[in-house]
């Protein structure tokens, strides 16, 4: 093999497979990229045994073939280069070199034969929206995924579509995540959960925002195939809980407050709630919500932000971080904290109710 490419287009294509390549396995395979080379162009390709991600740029190939090599180390080696063209050529049956002017470095390569190819997919299941539509979706919820291994089905997002709404829901159990885009044929009907990693592989794709993207479901995966990349994924085993369970029926209390003052103020205050568990004592005053937060080594602070209140006098404590992250996808001025006592979940949501929702579990307030 021998080829000729852009440093730049070759760096990508490397690292959008390297975040599919296994460091954590005895599978000595797994920790490689393939790299074929034919026709004008260079196919990269990476596996962790659940999870492929594939990209293919355009090259000079004087000589075909493929060849696999360590994921991490050619990364580390192309990222630390200058801009232009790069030379990868086969020296022998376990050694590639990899030029770029008077740089050369010598590497170990494997048997392209013993990499696993991607499965097949799809045939069950089908969405068809803008890419631009599910990394918004996607970011929404994605941040309440667990990061407990031992949680597995809660390592994922859950996609539901019932023909007429969307709904991704996200939860470690301590917080809960919802988006929903009511949106009536684009798709089929689908229940799924999909791993945290391969939605933020699926994100990464080179695919413009208002460009459609049709993700297919089947055989227990997820696959998705754009502008010369793919990415074909395992979903969770396992039944999600039902998350609707969780969602306060009613509330009693309601706070209404500009999203960015009370971002602001929280991320403040948890200069002291990081010693505390991130606790963060949020109480009701009149038209005020007063923020407080104290460390047995640093002291204490107190933060006040304006609000409209409805029967609003209550005192709770929440995570500061779990609301930092509940607010960052609210677009609009405005957040609604919905509450019955200081005992019980919240939920965060848009003044203007735009499909989103977090709950939150309050801490105790002591």
């Amino acid at each position: 093999m021998k080829l000729d490419c852009p440093r730049k287009e070759f760096f990508e294509a490397v690292s959008a497979a390297t975040a599919a390549a296994s460091v954590r396995t005895s599978v000595s395979i797994l920790q490689n990229l393939k790299i074929e080379a034919k026709d004008g162009f260079i196919t990269v390709m990476g596996c962790d045994g659940e999870m492929w991600v594939t990209r293919e740029v355009a090259c000079l190939v004087s000589e075909p073939g493929a060849i696999c090599l360590q994921a991490r180390l050619l990364s580390d080696i192309v990222s630390s280069m200058p801009d232009g063209d790069i030379e990868l050529t086969t020296i022998d049956a376990n050694q590639v070199l990899l030029r770029q002017g008077a740089s050369e470095y010598r590497m170990i390569s494997l048997d392209a034969e013993d990499f696993p190819e991607p499965p097949a997919y799809g045939g069950e299941g089908e969405l068809t929206l803008r890419m631009g539509t599910l990394r918004k979706a996607v970011d929404s919820v994605i941040f309440a995924v667990t990061q407990e291994q031992h949680k597995a089905v809660l390592t994922g997002v859950l996609f539901t579509y019932n023909g007429k709404t969307l709904t991704l829901a996200a939860t470690d159990t301590h917080r809960l995540a919802v988006r929903k885009i009511d949106q009536e044929g684009i798709g089929t009907s689908i229940n799924a959960v999909v791993p945290e990693k391969a939605l933020k592989s699926i994100k990464a794709l080179p695919i413009a925002d208002d460009a459609d993207i049709e993700i297919r479901f089947g055989a227990g995966r997820i696959g998705v195939e754009s502008g010369g990349a793919k990415v074909v994924s395992q979903l969770l085993a396992g039944t999600y809980p039902n998350w609707e369970r969780v969602v306060p029926a009613e509330s009693t209390r309601v706070w209404s407050v500009e999203a960015d003052q009370l971002g602001e103020k929280v991320r403040r205050i948890m200069i002291f709630a990081r010693d505390n568990a991130s606790r963060v004592r949020f109480k009701g005053d009149g038209d005020q919500i007063v923020l407080a937060a104290r460390s047995e080594e640093k002291g204490e602070g107190k933060e006040e932000v304006p609000m409209i209140s409805s029967n609003g006098d209550v005192e709770i404590a929440f995570n500061g971080k779990y609301v930092q992250e509940a607010l960052g996808p609210i677009e609009g001025p405005g957040v609604r904290i919905e509450m019955t006592e200081s005992s019980r979940s919240a939920i965060f949501r848009p003044a203007d109710d735009n499909g989103y929702f977090c709950v939150i579990m309050p801490m105790a307030l002591a």
